[in-house]
């Protein structure tokens, strides 16, 4: 009887079977399943869907949803369990975020540039300072294409590349993958090769602590944009001209951003056009609407020192009134630009296609 009553107690401890979430079909529909056996309602958040996907419960109080076949990409999300967002404890694979960290999903496809693919592959580099102009401990992140050699003597152009809101210095890298996808337009020829240095983007890191409203404290948000610009052009620009091999004239910078990095790109390339001749804005955000405030002295000479100035938003990104805002007060000063509306949302998917196109324009 005992044993008998030691073998039932094993058996009532013994952990249900693991989850497999998620799970990508051959035919590209995905699979999500949580375990969540006192929950009441259950739904997928799912990176570029215009709506939450209600999930179902079996009899093991697993939840399951699964997809229409999804475009090859990565994608975020989360599960939704009683209105909390939650990631999912059966995947690894992370979309680190300061305000919203959530899940990613591999829909793998061999043709896409961030796919990593057989060809020589840079490296990434982490740099850590004390910051004189913000008065904090931050940190940077550069990408060597292959063949790079410190001791060497070929120099290379730069691009400063800018994350959103909420993400951090690692961002293009963790999430955009702009690693991968240089390694391949440069083993393509599709790209020159250069170096890409990712700065962390907040000139007022307590901007973090309002969320998503934080924009609408404009001296917070002005301190914001101006700091950064300051410790970008004081701190970051001087430190990887001494640190490596790099072509110091205007000519040879670019700098571009997502979001807030879109808006900092414009801020930052358009007052500085001794430094910047290529800028890029990706679904600019944050900026306020008083751009001869923000752009003082800005008019139709800055055509003789632009190579490019690349401005694109996705038509279902919340943000495509304000760049065409943005894109119509360049037009009345008479600064040329290229102008891009593509299909997608406020999303990694859009922005990691904008980057494809820009490099490719870039130090021709």
């Amino acid at each position: 009887m005992l044993a008998f009553g030691c073998a039932f107690a094993a058996l009532a401890q013994t952990p249900p079977p693991p989850v497999v979430s998620p799970e990508v079909r051959p035919d590209d529909r995905v699979t999500f399943r949580f375990r969540a056996p006192n929950a009441k309602e259950v739904a997928l958040s799912l990176e570029g869907a215009s709506k939450d996907l209600a999930m179902q419960k079996d009899e093991q109080g697993v939840w399951s949803v699964t997809t229409e076949p999804l475009a090859p990409d990565f994608y975020g999300y989360a599960f939704v369990a009683d209105g909390v967002h939650l990631i999912d404890p059966s995947n690894p694979l992370m979309k680190p975020n300061l305000l919203n960290t959530t899940s990613q999903v591999h829909v793998p496809g061999p043709a896409l540039p961030w796919e990593v693919g057989d060809v020589p592959h840079g490296e990434e580099h982490h740099h850590f300072y004390k910051s004189a102009v913000v008065g904090d401990q931050r940190d940077f992140y550069v990408y060597t294409p292959p063949g790079y050699n410190a001791r060497g003597k070929q120099t290379y152009p730069v691009l400063y590349l800018l994350h959103g809101f909420s993400d951090d210095a690692s961002g293009w890298t963790a999430v955009g993958r702009a690693n991968v996808i240089l390694d391949n337009l440069i083993a393509q020829g599709k790209t020159k090769p250069m170096l890409v240095v990712m700065p962390l983007g907040y000139g007022a890191p307590e901007i973090l602590r309002l969320g998503f409203g934080a924009f609408q404290h404009t001296e917070l948000r002005d301190r914001n944009f101006a700091k950064f610009s300051e410790a970008l052009l004081r701190e970051v620009l001087p430190r990887v001209e001494s640190a490596y091999l790099v072509n110091k004239d205007r000519n040879s910078r670019a700098i571009a951003g997502l979001s807030m990095g879109g808006s900092e790109s414009l801020l930052t390339g358009l007052n500085n056009l001794d430094k910047f001749a290529w800028v890029g804005a990706f679904s600019s955000g944050g900026i306020s609407e008083e751009f001869d405030k923000d752009f003082p002295g800005l008019d139709a000479k800055a055509n003789d020192q632009l190579k490019v100035l690349w401005i694109a938003c996705g038509v279902d990104d919340r943000l495509i009134e304000l760049n065409r805002k943005v894109r119509a007060w360049l037009d009345s000063k008479g600064i040329k630009k290229v102008e891009v509306e593509t299909p997608g949302m406020h999303t990694w998917m859009v922005w990691r296609r904008n980057l494809v196109t820009f490099t490719g324009l870039l130090f021709r």
